[in-house]
């Protein structure tokens, strides 16, 4: 065990043959302790200082600057600060769990992934209903992107799916100093966001990218990137396929969010039988909930949406903050119907004549299958939240899995509790109104 302390966020396993602090104050492999932070990830970590919050001074340092005096005044009283950037008393956790059935493996048979909805900046500024409770600074896109590529960096996995980027390139000229390569697939439309992908470049290369435009099956302009990747250090030619989505939002199109959520599915199974059946992961923000019947859809590869009001297929209704709170639960017994039209149902189902959807795959979700604490797990064995702001509080980001592939661990999300002290999300410490999510996977031993 060991504290690893970050600007932003890190996080580290319990430590193995590799990966053990060295006395020049930094990680001798994989991972990189920083000075100071409010924000730490642990297997039983000590919790680090905290960070300041955003400053407009002058970003060049003092030692470059020239003056007209050899002597300085010195001011023996401590500088004044705004609220806004004092240090916070809180300190925000996240414990990395590793699977009870992780066998031992070579470093070269496994991967780490994190799923990341960043929020994009139009969307705070044009969506400042949600954020009211925010602090102006916390979400100003300077302050939350140096956050979020700190958090990434310090996280340090191997493969980062990104929803609701709208500064890719800002994005990718930080990522790409840390080693990695990125690609961006911007919603259609007039939006300007949209999902990007970064994998470690010296330990992946990209031999297959597909694209997925659903307005071309008139599901909206959402869109979903398709990536073969393949490991550069491993012996056995390992190869992956990497999926990632941001389906609609939109809680009353449930036949459009399962017809995009059936979509890719099906070409995820196309393209991983074209490589030789290689297993699967599916990253997101699916904009639906444990207890919905499109989480089933994902985990059962079958949906009857003929037993299902389409306006309660994501499950995304019964999560406001309130309801949640009072209740404990996002979970409502309350069933109704809608009518489906003939052109809903083919959306849906992707035919004209049968109310099944199904797809090809068989998925697990990773979080699911490692076993995680009460405080931060529903009933299935999902995160609580992965997403908090005035009028959500809930889970809607996975990371899924097919045969071939098995979780070492994952990063565990953060007690509802923890979660309302901040009293929304982003905050000083957190950059997106989303938790990312982290899981590493190894590769079946017989794979």
């Amino acid at each position: 065990m060991r504290c690893v302390n970050c600007v932003g966020c890190s996080w580290s396993r319990p430590s193995r043959a590799h990966g053990i602090i060295s006395s020049g104050g930094h990680l001798s492999s994989r991972f990189y302790q920083c000075p100071s932070s409010s924000l730490s990830f642990r297997s039983s970590f000590l919790c680090c200082s905290s960070t300041s919050g955003p400053s407009d001074s002058n970003p060049e340092s003092s030692s470059n600057r020239s003056y007209s005096y050899s002597r300085r005044w010195h001011n023996p009283l401590p500088r004044r600060r705004h609220p806004d950037q004092m240090p916070s008393s809180s300190r925000i956790a996240r414990d990395w769990i590793d699977s009870d059935t992780t066998p031992v493996s070579q470093a070269s048979e496994r991967f780490t992934v994190v799923s990341y909805n960043i929020l994009g900046d139009r969307n705070s500024s044009y969506h400042r209903d949600l954020y009211s409770n925010v602090s102006f600074p916390y979400l100003k896109w300077g302050y939350r992107k140096r956050l979020i590529c700190e958090e990434l960096i310090r996280l340090n996995p191997d493969i980062i799916c990104m929803q609701e980027v709208d500064k890719y390139f800002d994005l990718f000229s930080m990522m790409e100093k840390a080693g990695y390569a990125g690609s961006y697939k911007r919603r259609t439309g007039d939006n300007i966001d949209g999902c990007a992908m970064f994998w470690k470049a010296d330990s992946f290369r990209v031999l297959e990218r597909e694209n997925i435009e659903f307005s071309q099956f008139g599901m909206r302009d959402n869109v979903a990137q398709l990536a073969v990747l393949e490991l550069r250090k491993s012996n056995k030619s390992r190869k992956i396929l990497l999926g990632n989505i941001h389906v609609l939002y939109n809680p009353n199109k449930g036949d459009v969010k399962l017809g995009q959520i059936r979509s890719l599915c099906s070409k995820a199974h196309l393209l991983s039988k074209k490589w030789g059946d290689i297993p699967i992961v599916l990253c997101g923000d699916f904009n639906s909930t444990p207890q919905s019947p499109l989480y089933n859809f994902l985990a059962s590869s079958e949906l009857n949406v003929m037993e299902h009001d389409k306006r309660e297929l994501s499950g995304q209704k019964n999560c406001h903050p309130t309801k949640v709170l009072e209740t404990g639960s996002n979970f409502s017994n309350t069933i109704t119907f809608s009518s489906w039209t003939n052109e809903e149902i083919q959306v849906a189902t992707g035919q004209e004549n049968s109310y099944w959807a199904v797809h090809p795959l068989k998925l697990n979700s990773s979080y699911a299958s490692v076993k995680g604490s009460s405080n931060t797990r529903d009933s299935v064995g999902e995160p609580l939240a992965t997403s908090y702001h005035l009028k959500f509080l809930g889970t809607v980001d996975y990371l899924w899995y097919s045969d071939g592939l098995v979780p070492a661990g994952v990063l565990d999300t953060l007690p509802i509790d923890v979660l309302c002290k901040t009293k929304g999300l982003p905050c000083q410490e957190l950059g997106s109104d989303h938790l990312a999510l982290v899981s590493e996977f190894f590769f079946e031993p017989n794979g």
